[in-house]
């Protein structure tokens, strides 16, 4: 027995949803830059992204997915034809993009204090003198269920909490914004810290395979294009325990536990990682006993770790531990983020330390800072929390695409750089950055496969700070001019 169900038409009683609208709110300022003074827009709210629908190879449509979160900055009365424009985020994968919008890019910027004297709350913001502004127009994004950025109602955030869909959102969002304000003629730049240099090659490479746009440079703060080259996850991680080398000598140093000139130890740290270092990983217990104990003698002199705790290890050195173990001796740990930062240690046997004592220092000075000047400043009017790190994002997020292997994306990075003769990147490194050790993206770069021409395209830029150069402040005037002079080099 069959039974036929007539077709369910909708309630004329229940109104249908409206669809989402944009909601930016525009207001307009002047600013004292080091390069003059500045007359400007800013927006901020709330942009709609929609995706076509084809179902049953039917067009439905172009459905509200997404409402994304930005911030933008526009100089008044200029050529949008010759006015640089820079879309720009943090990484994470589940952070906003506050820190480079209020550490180093934009109008304005929180009063951090320094690494030895931080501010103590109520916090503070100052005009950024030193702001891109000066020579590009910017746009900061906030990926999804980060910021204010959310699925529409009804929709499921854990949809777009991977490399895929994250990177698929993003270029639309810079498609989008480049149509609607006839910005396809500007030239174009891409700024990207941490997990955003993933995000930033991706995102240009599907610009340009996608949409045919063609960028005009990236910026890639603290790089990380191949995971493993500094994954402790490994059976052996001999990769990471190289990379990582390097950035452990600094550290040390700078917290007094290696004696001697930092250039020198480097370099020493560099060379033998490459050359006795790595030969005695690659032996494992083929390795001579008396060239095993000079190994150790060597690593724990460059680490400032003891020669009882380097044996133990079994001569690889993993890097939560290290910070968990340099200063174990004054019941402190060291920053993950920030080696320079320092905090009391929860136990004094600790394993591991149990939070990030570079983080904890930020986190909140920053996101005090952002939800200010979003309501007092540019009249934002959102009342849902700014999601300065999305908890569900990171528990949520998928690689699927690399299932079963590292994440890697240098190789999009060689795409777009031999399809762009005429793209140019920088990088920069920070020498007590233990989240994306400096010697890691040293190596990704030495391995890229690009004719000679494309190597005088890429610059390099190394700091004596962490993961994020501009929370020192004479690093943080250097990088802005660097970023500057790169931008408006055309």
């Amino acid at each position: 027995m069959s039974e036929t169900t007539a077709e369910q038409k909708p309630d004329p009683k229940t109104p249908e949803k409206p669809d989402p609208v944009d909601d930016l709110v525009i207001t307009h300022h002047t600013l004292r830059s080091a390069a003059g003074e500045l007359a400007y827009t800013a927006r901020t709210g709330r942009v709609v992204l929609r995706e076509e629908e084809v179902k049953d190879d039917v067009f439905r449509g172009w459905k509200a997915r997404a409402e994304m979160s930005v911030t933008a900055y526009t100089l008044d009365d200029t050529d949008v034809t010759t006015r640089p424009i820079t879309f720009v985020f943090n990484g994470g994968p589940g952070s906003s993009s506050v820190w480079l919008h209020m550490g180093l890019l934009g109008p304005r910027r929180v009063d951090f204090g320094d690494v030895e004297a931080p501010h103590p709350p109520p916090y503070r913001l100052t005009d950024n003198r030193e702001t891109l502004l000066a020579v590009s127009d910017l746009v900061f994004i906030d990926p999804m269920s980060t910021g204010h950025t959310r699925a529409v109602e009804g929709g499921k955030p854990k949809d777009f909490h991977g490399f895929a869909k994250d990177v698929e959102q993003v270029t639309e969002l810079i498609r989008l914004w480049c149509t609607r304000e006839d910005r396809w003629m500007s030239p174009k730049y891409v700024i990207g810290e941490s997990y955003g240099t993933v995000r930033a090659v991706a995102v240009a490479e599907r610009l340009s395979t996608r949409h045919s746009m063609g960028l005009n440079g990236l910026v890639l703060i603290s790089s990380v294009l191949d995971f493993g080259s500094q994954d402790f996850e490994f059976h052996r991680a001999d990769d990471a325990c190289l990379n990582f080398l390097p950035t452990y000598t600094a550290i040390a140093h700078y917290h007094g536990k290696v004696k001697g000139r930092l250039t020198k130890l480097r370099q020493e740290a560099e060379a033998f990682a490459a050359g006795p270092y790595r030969t005695a990983l690659a032996a494992g217990r083929r390795l001579p006993a008396k060239e095993r104990a000079s190994v150790v003698r060597t690593l724990a002199r460059l680490t400032g770790l003891s020669e009882e705790y380097v044996e133990r290890t079994d001569l690889r050195i993993e890097h939560w531990r290290f910070c968990t173990e340099l200063l174990r001796d004054q019941g402190r740990t060291v920053g993950r983020i920030d080696g320079r930062f320092s905090g009391p240690l929860y136990a004094k046997i600790a394993e591991n330390m149990d939070a990030d004592p570079s983080m904890d220092a930020m986190e909140a000075p920053f996101t005090a800072a952002l939800h200010h000047y979003l309501r007092q400043e540019l009249g934002g009017t959102l009342e849902m929390s700014y999601e300065v790190f999305s908890e569900a994002a990171m528990k949520d997020w998928s690689f699927k695409e690399f299932e079963g292997k590292p994440i890697f994306v240098a190789d999009r990075l060689e795409r777009v750089m031999r399809a762009n003769p005429h793209l140019r990147v920088r990088i920069e490194y920070g020498y007590y950055d233990l989240a994306t050790p400096y010697h890691a993206a040293e190596d990704m770069v030495a391995h890229l496969r690009l004719p000679d021409e494309a190597f005088d395209r890429i610059e390099h830029a190394y700091f004596e700070t962490g993961h994020m150069p501009y929370l020192d402040e004479p690093s943080r005037r250097r990088e802005s001019a660097g970023i500057a002079a790169f931008v408006g080099r055309r």
